[in-house]
């Protein structure tokens, strides 16, 4: 007889796929790959992923996905961002939310209205989404809060076009950033896409506060102490904070 036994508490292959929960140091390894690329990558899927038209309701988006591992425990996952083709229309208060060449993001009526610390260089106004893809690159660039982030082929990517993305894949093949995994409904492994971290310095409150933000929260399993670990079930909520609003104004400057 021939048996290779191993402790019941040890975790082996033949147990489902490993989950994890907590903030974990990733590099990104493939921008909307396709079927061949996932499969060079130990990837296994069956059929061609599909990035384009993708149908929420009465809304047509498109898909970023950034495939992603972790060195320590050896497993990839994915960050799926939606984005529009169309630039985000005005809020309830009459605000359009704009950026710039230095990937900045806020609301206004006008330029002249926007903040103090709002740069006016490359001003426009958004699409859906794109304010979730300025963050991850700027904690995966490590760009500090002066540097320029913005994208040449913006009106390109928004339709499904990330060869700019892509590129910027090849010469970033080094560089890291800090995510938050959760679980759902027990089996699926979710990515936190509503803040994203550096990796240096290294600053678990940035999470925290956005977790306690009113738009924050996390619908998915992770663990109170937000420490990299197994997947076990503990339900956490966060708080809840207040966000004000403004009033509206002419918005005839777009």
């Amino acid at each position: 007889m021939a048996i290779q036994s191993n402790s019941s508490d040890k975790e082996v292959s033949g147990g489902g796929i490993p989950l994890f929960t907590g903030i974990a140091p990733v590099s990104v390894i493939a921008v909307n790959p396709n079927l061949a690329e996932l499969n060079s990558l130990g990837i296994q899927m069956k059929t061609e992923p599909n990035y384009t038209g993708i149908q929420l309701g009465d809304n047509v988006k498109n898909k970023i996905v950034f495939w992603i591992k972790n060195d320590e425990h050896n497993f990839n996952t994915k960050i799926e961002i939606l984005i529009g083709d169309e630039v985000r229309p005005a809020s309830k208060t009459g605000k359009f939310q704009i950026t710039n060449n230095f990937g900045q993001v806020t609301w206004a009526t006008k330029p002249e209205s926007a903040p103090d610390w709002f740069k006016t260089d490359g001003i426009r106004r958004t699409y859906p989404g794109e304010e979730t893809l300025i963050n991850f690159v700027k904690a995966w660039a490590n760009i500090p809060s002066d540097g320029e982030c913005y994208f040449e082929t913006i009106d390109e990517i928004v339709k499904g076009n990330v060869k700019e993305l892509k590129d910027l894949s090849a010469s970033l093949v080094d560089n890291k950033l800090r995510v938050m995994l959760g679980v759902k409904d027990g089996k699926y492994q979710q990515v936190y896409n509503r803040c994203f971290g550096r990796l240096k310095p290294k600053r678990d409150d940035v999470f925290v506060r956005s977790l306690n933000d009113e738009y924050g929260t996390f619908n998915a399993e992770y663990n109170s102490d937000l420490l990299l670990q197994s997947y076990s079930p503990e339900v956490v909520t966060p708080t809840a904070e207040g966000v004000g609003a403004a009033a509206p104004v002419t918005n005839d400057w777009l």
